[in-house]
């Protein structure tokens, strides 16, 4: 039987206000247990909620980023359920009306060597308080409960599912990841938690319309992850329902050791959770005028963006889809287009998606933090474009340029000087060359008069290898094709 996957992310963004979201403690990570939370998170009688107007303004952002409805009135319910970190025996979260209806977010998705746009549309996004925190290392067999994070605000994020692989869901998460950093809504750090998923996943025969049993994968904070558990959950649905058992509805979590879903307690539905509204929160009322104010404050989108690079610097479409991945690396690359020229904005694109990439990989840097700057990229660029130095060995100065973590803007031409890396464009020097190769590979040039490339090919590596890789490569073809053929 041929089966289709059906999956559907709910994400937990922590908003990157200051204090949470129902009172003035700090958000801030790594404080000692139990030392930000005010009484107001730890449920004291008598104390009241009051709503940070922070909290909004990023989710007004981020409805807007996503072309949804801002609700002009939502309401804030209470979802009870009883846990060790939840101080009040219930979650004030948004249920019925959530601040953000609506939406869709897209992205590139590479299948089968192809550049695919996918979109995935959201079903909403509502604000809510994170719980505590239950720690189980440490504490000779106890659990021990810190309340730091409780009442943290969090947008939860859901869609519609609409994903049909774990590869389309990982590359919806990173672009919505890419989205709410992008926005400064989100500082975006999954080791701390501050971005993690929710994974909703089943199986169904391929034509049919009814869904299957989902299950639900909590708390993946990593995208490697993400997808190790879908394609797991995916087999282990399938293998279940081949072998005549059923798909039983039910939360589940992921090892990442042992690579395999777990039971975490049966799955409830939204009736278990018995929600109300809050009585202590009125409505929350957006008006008109705080939408359009809030609009006044958006950067330009990342859709925007990769617009104008296609339209404005003749990009590809995915070209432009990879360098907007982050507002970072989208603004180095404007700054090395500037100073390049709408000409050369191709090769910088391919530098900063090949060399400029794998350099950050390496030494696990993020692009904000690179120790070449544009101005420098730039210089070395144009450096290729007029000669100075080849591709090939500007590839061995950027190397260098790295290393340096010097500020110069000049640093490209002192590197190359000092190392003595310009190129060879003299024709006489070349002649000589070229001459002295065909001297000393007789063999190689009756085959390519024979009409064989690979004769000629090496007979260009033997010239470049005598010039220590510093001949024009363009010059250098054209005098020995001008050679051979006397």
């Amino acid at each position: 039987m041929q089966w289709e996957v059906v999956i559907g992310l709910e994400t937990h963004a922590q908003l990157s206000t200051k204090s949470k979201i129902f009172s003035g403690a700090s958000t801030q990570f790594g404080a000692s247990p139990n030392t930000q939370a005010s009484p107001v998170d730890l449920a004291l009688p008598g104390v009241l909620p009051v709503l940070n107007r922070g909290a909004v303004e990023r989710a007004i952002k981020f409805g807007l980023a996503v072309n949804a409805k801002i609700a002009p009135q939502s309401i804030f319910a209470r979802k009870n359920y009883f846990y060790p970190d939840l101080p009040k025996g219930y979650q004030i979260s948004q249920f019925e009306i959530p601040v953000v209806q609506g939406g869709k977010v897209s992205f590139v998705l590479e299948k089968d060597g192809k550049s695919e746009l996918h979109t995935v549309q959201l079903t909403r996004a509502h604000l809510e308080e994170d719980a505590g925190k239950s720690l189980h290392e440490d504490y000779q067999g106890m659990t021990g409960i810190d309340l730091n994070r409780a009442g943290t605000p969090l947008l939860e994020i859901v869609t519609e599912p609409d994903m049909r692989s774990a590869a389309e869901a990982v590359a919806y998460a990173k672009a919505l990841h890419s989205l709410v950093m992008w926005l400064e809504i989100c500082d975006g750090n999954m080791q701390e938690g501050s971005f993690r998923c929710d994974a909703n996943v089943s199986v169904r025969p391929v034509g049919q319309a009814a869904y299957g049993t989902r299950r639900e994968i909590k708390n993946l904070n990593s995208f490697r992850f993400l997808e190790e558990a879908i394609n797991y959950e995916v087999r282990r649905q399938i293998e279940l329902i081949e072998d005549g058992g059923s798909v039983v509805q039910e939360t589940r979590l992921y090892d990442p050791d042992k690579k395999e879903t777990r039971p975490m307690r049966s799955k409830e539905d939204s009736q278990d959770y018995r929600y109300f509204p809050d009585p202590d929160l009125p409505p929350l009322a957006i008006s008109r005028e705080w939408i359009e104010h809030v609009r006044a404050t958006m950067p330009e989108l990342p859709d925007a963006m990769r617009k104008r690079f296609v339209n404005d610097l003749g990009l590809s479409q995915y070209d432009a889809a990879v360098l907007t991945q982050s507002k970072a690396m989208a603004s180095y690359f404007e700054s090395v287009a500037a100073k390049v020229g709408k000409e050369q904005a191709k090769p910088a694109a391919n530098w900063l998606m090949g060399d400029v990439s794998s350099a950050l990989n390496r030494g696990n840097v993020d692009i904000a933090d690179i120790p070449v700057s544009a101005a420098q990229l730039a210089l070395l660029l144009q450096r290729v474009a007029d000669g100075t130095v080849s591709n090939k060995i500007a590839k061995e100065v950027f190397g260098a340029m790295w290393d340096a973590k010097s500020a110069k803007e000049n640093l490209a031409d002192e590197l190359i000087e000092s190392k003595g890396l310009k190129q060879i464009s003299d024709s006489g020097a070349l002649e000589k060359i070229i001459c002295d190769v065909l001297a000393t590979n007789t063999k190689s040039v009756e085959e390519v008069r024979a009409g064989k490339k690979k004769a000629f090919n090496s007979l260009i590596g033997k010239a470049m290898k005598a010039t220590k890789g510093k001949a024009n490569p363009a010059q250098l073809t054209k005098l020995l094709e001008q050679k051979l053929s006397t």
